[in-house]
């Protein structure tokens, strides 16, 4: 796990100096070591910053190239089967210097071209530099785990795994027009938005070629795995492959030179890892979990009851009241783009850290495959609204309450739309009226956001499904997880996120996965014989704090002082706390930032 950035620019001066800050603008990802490599005749230039997890030796440092010194990479993640890839490539007559995954990503590329991202099981964002042939490749894993950020123009390109790396150039320091309608509206930036103009993240699943020489660009689509096919319509054979599958992507998840952990909430998906992680022969594992003083909110119980079933070496934080407003700056800095998520996420690894762990496990991607949100309930309510008249819809803004307002995107008639009645923040009125633009304004800018015609298609359940992995997820969940973890410098793996696992998910019937009323029913049925009733005969929980009762406006006003209506109505519980934090986030970014 690492930092990556870099330059193609033949007529700047400043290449190198500019590199070298933007690698260093992320030290915080790679603490433990640091890389360049300056390609000066051709005008690229490579950094990187290094969190040591595989290959702990001076071996794995990067830049690394290869025996002819064509190939030069820059590698952000992890790749989980490098063994058996390396077992492969050996047998093909390749020699290994190292044991790092990097040195198996370029032999791989040498032996299979462009074809080897698609043999990697992992999460991964990679520039691999072909000096030879003058080419520069930019590869991001098919579920956007690992975050790559760039800027294209006729003679340039600037990339780097965070955006702070790129505000370092000042042509690039341009912030974005529109980025705080696209937040108020969905409570983050759903790609490809980003808070500066012309800096988009290279989209999951894509390899981007450049022609150095020509500064020509051609994408190619290297993964796809929306492949809703329904292979699998008996349920004992789902049950069965799961467990199979899903114990080995934890099993190959579990690997690494460095002292890793699990992420212990107690609730279905990391009770599961824990378990799992046990069962295929990993001892002596690290759990850790933050606990609270008020009972709504803490499910320190389950936690022990996992923790001492697997004899782990479990270790609990209580966060309080006073630790959350003291670490709020703190909190602000990590934020590499807006985001009404993470907090949960920036106090667990900052507990990692000071637990000596260097990755850790987490449960996410279970929800979203397997049924766990209150969304996948409401798809018939959907189809009885959506057959109202949009001018109706639309009025629907105007009600008094939070969630009766979310009707009014069902107007959109598409599947933006019903995400946005699942999880919208602020309606469109209110989001002009907050900025002072017209609903017109904020109406066409949000049009801007679609999602392929054929996921309206989808049957029941695999809709949602694609719409809570594809917008909530992948632009929310992973891109938070990704900077609140780095910041701390730690790695977080998501085994619910493995190729296999999201492959079979996507073959099994719309019917067994969503068509019991027990949320993740099949998760649970396939793991009966180990997961205790106590964790999953339960209501769900979630991993929430208790902000409502932390954030009080004046507390709020710690950033920004408010405006007294937006104040006025929190104060008066007319808006919850997490649009009110929307609103805090969308006024404080820029400032922090």
């Amino acid at each position: 796990m690492c930092r990556i950035a870099g330059i193609v620019n033949k007529q700047s001066e400043s290449i190198l100096a500019d590199t070298l800050m933007m690698r260093d603008a992320m030290s915080h990802g790679g603490p433990d070591d640091a890389g360049i490599y300056h390609d000066s005749d051709n005008g690229v230039c490579l950094g990187h910053r290094r969190l040591s997890i595989i290959d702990l030796s001076d071996a794995g440092h990067q830049p690394m190239h290869d025996d002819a010194d064509a190939l030069t990479i820059v590698f952000n993640g992890e790749i989980y089967n490098y063994r058996e890839l390396q077992t492969e490539l050996k047998a093909a007559g390749f020699v290994f210097k190292t044991n790092s995954d990097t040195e198996v990503i370029i032999k791989a590329y040498r032996h299979w071209g462009d074809k080897c991202f698609s043999k990697m099981k992992g999460m991964f964002a990679i520039a691999l530099y072909n000096k030879s042939t003058c080419e520069l490749l930019l590869v991001r894993d098919s579920s956007g785990i690992k975050p790559l950020y760039y800027y294209l123009d006729d003679e340039s390109l600037y990339f780097a795994s965070e955006i702070k790396a790129l505000k370092k150039i000042e042509k690039l320091n341009h912030e974005s027009e529109v980025w705080k309608i696209a937040f108020l509206t969905f409570g983050f930036l759903p790609e490809p938005f980003t808070t500066l103009q012309n800096v988009v993240p290279l989209a999951k699943g894509i390899m981007l070629t450049i022609d150095v020489a020509g500064m020509r660009i051609t994408k190619q689509e290297m993964f796809c795995y929306e492949d809703y096919s329904s292979k699998i319509e008996k349920y004992e054979d789902a049950v069965i492959a799961l467990k199979d599958v899903l114990s080995s992507a934890v099993d190959r998840h579990m690997i690494a030179d460095a002292p890793i952990g699990l992420f212990l909430s107690g609730g279905i998906d990391s009770s599961l890892l824990s378990l799992i992680a046990h069962n295929t022969g990993h001892k002596d594992l690290h759990t850790l979990s933050i606990v609270f003083d008020d009972a709504v909110y803490s499910e320190e119980q389950y936690q022990k009851i996992i923790a001492q079933k697997i004899n782990s070496d479990h270790k609990s934080y209580r966060l309080t009241k006073e630790l959350f407003t003291d670490a709020l700056p703190d909190i602000f800095r990590a934020m590499d783009q807006p985001t009404t998520d993470g907090v949960n996420t920036y106090f667990i690894c900052k507990f990692a850290k000071e637990a000596g762990l260097k990755a850790v496990l987490s449960g996410l991607g279970a929800d979203e495959l397997f049924g766990g949100y209150a969304s996948f309930k409401r798809e018939q309510l959907i189809r009885k609204v959506r057959k109202v008249p949009a001018t109706l819809l639309q009025a629907a803004a105007y009600l008094p309450k939070d969630k009766q307002r979310k009707i009014s995107f069902l107007s959109r008639k598409d599947s933006v739309g019903d995400y946005l009645f699942h999880r919208g923040y602020f309606s469109i009125r209110e989001t002009a009226t907050i900025l002072n633009a017209s609903s017109k304004y904020v109406a066409e800018t949000l049009e801007n956001i679609q999602l392929p015609g054929w996921v309206d298609k989808l049957q029941y359940g695999n809709k949602v499904s694609y719409l809570e992995r594809n917008i909530y997820m992948q632009s929310q969940l992973l891109k938070d997880t990704d900077m609140m973890s780095m910041w701390h410098g730690i790695e977080v793996r998501v085994p619910f996120l493995d190729v296999e696992l999201i492959a079979l998910a996507n073959n099994i019937s719309p019917e067994i996965k969503y068509g019991n009323p027990q949320s993740k029913h099949l998760l649970i049925d396939a793991f009966k014989d180990i997961l205790p009733e106590e964790i999953w005969n339960r209501k769900k929980q979630g991993f929430v704090f208790p902000f409502q009762k932390w954030m009080s406006a004046k507390e709020s006003a710690f950033f920004v002082q408010a405006k007294p209506e937006m104040a006025n109505r929190y104060s008066n519980g007319k808006i919850n706390w997490s649009r009110y934090w929307a609103y805090m986030v969308a006024e404080n970014y820029a400032t922090a930032h």
